[in-house]
């Protein structure tokens, strides 16, 4: 068991009522938003869907946002305090590449089969099991990752700004269940917008401080590998299969297990992403929303992890006993050892802004899950549009209530990065092999999607709290330990798939048209706008130069 996530008390941070001021500015916007996107939710696919209408660049910066919460600022962060510059991984390997092929082979069945869900693809696919089933866990995992999001913005702003924690959570979570019970969809996405430009202008003056703090980055590089040793300023150095390394794994886990399944799992199933492409106003659009997100994704690693090496040299014992800082402090050290008043003000409201992102994403695909998926489909069927309307307002106050009580099972964890890739591992790497075999083998019979995402979940929790908590297997790592997990779920889920596959009877080939590639359906087929023939409209030309530049990244990391 790790060290709590708490934040130490000795990080309060300076601020004054010009930085409150900011503060309280941004969120006047947030709410102002809300109400504007009110007047445009007049049916169920406005509220859960913008009622597929929004622009390429719209869906494509929310994409991005929406995944850029502050777990992930305060976890790489912390990822690259402890583990040094192979961070880069969960975003040039375990990001980028998974990004593409959504946008160039996944986008088409998705949006083409006019689903409003990840899991509403499976009861096409296979039957109403696997999608009970997996809305039932995309579900809880949408509370939990949501609830990761408010204990984390509780336990920083009690340490930086001396608010309560419960007074912080209440005040989160107002904005976020205002925001989006007013406008749905619409309103968390372009929140999502202004959110992203808000959390660039708070890491951005961070990072080139803590530059300057740390000598540039020559000096920080000597200085990292003086303290740490050479591996730790590398991406591949030390990952030799039997070779020592802080990261604690070896290539072909980090080429499979983050690379490959975690990345996959988590970017091409996980509906707090795919429904802001879903949202997109045509076909062309949502191919597109994934392929422009990879652009900053690219670069926002720099970011997140230079804040967290310059933590490591300037604190040398973080996250050990030597220190009262743990990797998780990493950002918040840096925002009170160099950020002036009113950059303070930014930056603080970059990092709510963060927080909120992550958790109305979580919302909002929740909401979209269970009224759309359990509720109308299993509970109470053939109500009127507007009765589902309201139920999903009234599922998202309760998502939000329930999301406050999960928050603190974080708790144990002091890296949240380490949290929330045990949680991609447990429920969205079993969903990728389900939709994988599903959507490449026609023979993937009706039953196998429930046996396999069952069997893809057991497998990768037994890893987890049997094999690697109890010390069966010795695995230096959480995240070495999460890397085995994704592995040994897929390959289960995949096992069981095939073999139940052989023994039942595949699904007639007439009802497989669009959801089987190699097959087309009339949605799949519709004519490009006018325009989308543009060069950088063109889905194949972005992704093969997101893929090329995130290769030409690791170039000087390697050596």
């Amino acid at each position: 068991m790790q060290t709590p996530t708490n934040l130490a008390t000795g990080l309060r941070l300076p601020v004054n009522a010009l930085d409150y001021a900011l503060m309280a500015i941004y969120f006047a916007v947030v709410l102002g938003i809300g109400f504007a996107a009110r007047r445009s939710v007049r049916t169920s696919l406005d509220f859960f869907l913008s009622g597929r209408s929004l622009p390429a660049w719209i869906t494509g910066l929310a994409f991005v946002s929406a995944n850029l919460a502050a777990t992930e600022i305060l976890g790489m962060a912390a990822n690259s305090a402890q583990y040094g510059a192979y961070t880069v991984h969960w975003y040039w390997i375990g990001a980028i590449p998974a990004m593409v092929f959504l946008g160039l082979v996944m986008m088409p069945f998705y949006y083409g089969s006019k689903v409003r869900s990840v899991p509403e693809f499976l009861l096409l696919r296979f039957d109403r099991w696997a999608h009970l089933l997996s809305s039932a866990l995309f579900a809880f995992a949408a509370v939990l990752i949501a609830g990761v999001n408010l204990y984390a913005l509780a336990i920083v702003v009690e340490a930086l700004l001396g608010w309560p924690q419960w007074l912080a959570v209440v005040v989160a979570g107002f904005f976020v269940l205002a925001y989006i019970t007013l406008g749905g969809l619409s309103s968390a996405i372009y929140n999502e917008v202004l959110q992203f430009f808000v959390i660039l202008a708070a890491l951005i003056p961070l990072t080139v401080l803590g530059l300057k703090k740390a000598g540039g980055w020559g000096g920080l590089t000597d200085s990292l590998t003086a303290g740490h040793g050479h591996h730790f300023v590398t991406a591949w150095g030390g990952t030799g299969i039997g070779s020592a390394n802080p990261l604690g794994a070896n290539w072909l886990t980090i080429v499979l297990g983050l690379g490959f399944v975690l990345s996959f799992g988590y970017w091409t199933t996980n509906f707090a992403e795919v429904q802001r492409a879903l949202s997109a106003k045509n076909l062309s659009a949502a191919r597109r929303t994934p392929l422009i997100a990879a652009y900053p994704k690219i670069f926002i690693v720099f970011l997140v992890m230079i804040p967290g090496l310059v933590a490591a040299v300037l604190v040398p014992g973080i996250g050990t006993s030597d220190s009262d800082l743990q990797y998780n402090d990493a950002i918040p050290y840096l925002m009170q050892e160099l950020l002036p008043n009113g950059v303070l003000g930014v930056a603080v409201t970059g990092l709510l802004a963060a927080f909120m992102a992550g958790m109305a994403a979580n919302v909002s695909s929740f909401n979209t899950v269970f009224t759309n998926d359990i509720w109308a489909r299993y509970v109470v069927r053939g109500r009127e549009d507007a009765y589902y309307v309201r139920f999903g307002r009234l599922i998202t106050v309760i998502g939000v209530l329930v999301s406050i009580g999960t928050a603190f099972l974080a708790a144990s964890f002091s890296n949240i990065m380490a949290y929330l890739q045990t949680l991609f591992s447990f429920f969205n790497v079993p969903m990728f092999v389900v939709f994988v075999v599903g959507m490449f083998w026609k023979r993937a019979s009706v039953r196998s999607g429930f046996w396999g995402l069952l069997a893809g979940t057991t497998a990768a929790m037994v890893n987890y709290f049997v094999v690697y908590k109890q010390g069966i297997v010795a695995i230096p790592t959480d995240q070495g330990a999460n890397f085995v997990s994704a592995i040994a779920g897929f390959a289960a889920g995949a096992v069981v798939m095939v073999a139940v596959s052989l023994f039942t009877a595949p699904k007639p080939a007439e009802e497989l048209r669009g959801l089987v590639y190699g097959t087309v359906s009339p949605g799949m087929a519709e004519p490009p706008a006018p325009g989308d023939d543009a060069w950088y409209r063109r889905p194949a030309l972005l992704g093969w130069g997101a893929l090329v530049l995130a290769a030409a990244c690791y170039i000087p990391f390697s050596f």
